[in-house]
């Protein structure tokens, strides 16, 4: 029987893309608790960012008329500090300002105190030294934000920025998607927590720790259900319990045919699953499908994707394939990474007919250094390294060579 070909990246990620919707529940919470939710709806600044023309620097606002040549000779009539506003200046005059405070009425420029003298028996005098632009460091009104414009645009991630966006708008609450609720359990009777003692043949689950990191840093709520053990029934049972209050099931481990791999046959009881064999190193099966919430069918399913094993192929393709699932579902407006042509100083000789995904590090020259070890078991490739180097399928990269890099940094927010 010949074997179906073998997905390419790109093909696994759409299918997968075409069956994410995005969760439809929407809360509203305080902008101060809002970091790492999803903006559900357009939001409008409710003041003009700033409220009044004001100044950039510290120094002397002042009418350019009255300052065409250096060194003229203008009398200091009132003093602004941030939080007061100022009287009209009138010709012949200027005003100490300081950096926020609202630029009166009259003046058109602010010289910065670096370029004015205050001479000792002339305190009242302030003495400008260069010929003033109009508008020279003011900040105009609204220049920032427009009272009753969009100041932040639904879909987009909230990160701290966006919150202090959100402040200056004057907003005290956003409403934004329900957090998307993923449970991750992994299998291999191998497999130990830190902490217990190794038995023969035993190995710290490090899956764990990184790809419910992965999650959180998602802004999921993220349930640990542990490590299950390598029976179908105990597999089973892992799956109905993650599928009652969940979205999103992730496991780690058991997604080949062999006799120890129950994956398959657990998820296929329970609900339905595809089994990919995707063109990618590292990485190759994936599991996709559905579980079944309960016997009934209105109740719904939670989604299914299943990594492999080895530490590597399971943070590769999380970020490959889950990410873009996960931001999907929550109704994210940016999906795809950034990414960059980048220099190789490095040669990579031995082309794979996969799409392969190197651990690479940004040199202090400006180009991208190799970790010398590949392999799919080496997760401190990733520790050691800043980005992936997307690979097609039978390219050698040679020394100088332009190559796509995706930053781990685009990858994981």
């Amino acid at each position: 029987m010949t074997k179906p070909p073998m997905l390419t990246a790109q093909q696994a990620l759409d299918h997968l893309l075409s069956h994410a919707k995005a969760v439809s529940k929407i809360e509203r919470v305080p902008t101060q608790v809002a970091l790492g939710r999803v903006l559900a709806e357009d939001v409008n600044s409710l003041v003009d960012v700033p409220p009044l023309d004001n100044t950039s620097m510290d120094g002397y606002a002042v009418r350019i008329a009255d300052a065409t040549t250096p060194g003229q000779m203008l009398k200091i009539v009132q003093r602004i500090p941030a939080g007061s506003v100022g009287v009209q200046i009138e010709p012949g005059t200027a005003a100490r300002i300081f950096t926020g405070a609202p630029v009166p009425q009259g003046a058109d420029a602010v010289v910065m105190q670096e370029d004015c003298t205050v001479l000792e028996d002339q305190i009242d005098q302030v003495q400008i030294n260069i010929t003033p632009s109009s508008g020279q460091w003011i900040r105009r009104k609204g220049e920032d934000l427009t009272a009753g414009k969009t100041a932040l645009v639904a879909g987009i991630f909230l990160r701290p920025q966006e919150l202090g966006v959100a402040a200056s708008a004057g907003l005290t609450h956003l409403n934004v998607k329900r957090r998307l609720r993923v449970a991750a359990f992994f299998t291999g009777d191998e497999l130990a927590l830190p902490g217990e003692p190794l038995k023969p043949g035993g190995i710290y689950n490090s899956n764990r720790d990184t790809l419910l990191a992965c999650l959180k840093s998602l802004g999921c709520d993220a349930t640990d259900l542990g490590i299950v053990p390598d029976r179908l029934d105990a597999t089973r049972q892992a799956l109905r319990q993650a599928s009652k209050d969940h979205d999103l099931i992730i496991t780690s481990g058991g997604v080949s045919v062999g006799e120890e791999d129950h994956i398959k046959p657990a998820v296929t009881a329970e609900g339905r699953l595809d089994l990919w064999q995707i063109a990618i190193k590292p990485g190759k099966p994936l599991a996709f499908g559905a579980v079944r919430k309960s016997e009934k069918l209105e109740d719904g399913e939670a989604w299914f994707i299943g990594l492999p094993g080895n530490p590597v192929s399971s943070f590769v393709t999380f970020l490959l394939f889950v990410r873009p699932f996960i931001l999907k579902l929550q109704g994210r407006d940016a999906i795809a990474p950034q990414s960059y042509l980048m220099r190789a100083d490095f040669d990579w000789l031995k082309a794979d007919r996969r799409n392969e995904f190197l651990r690479v590090k940004i040199n202090s020259q400006g180009g991208l250094d190799l970790f010398p070890n590949q392999s799919s078991g080496v997760l401190t490739s990733a520790s050691w390294g800043d980005g992936l180097i997307d690979c097609p399928p039978s390219q050698a990269i040679k020394a100088g060579d332009l190559v796509k890099y995706i930053p781990f940094s685009a990858l994981l927010s």
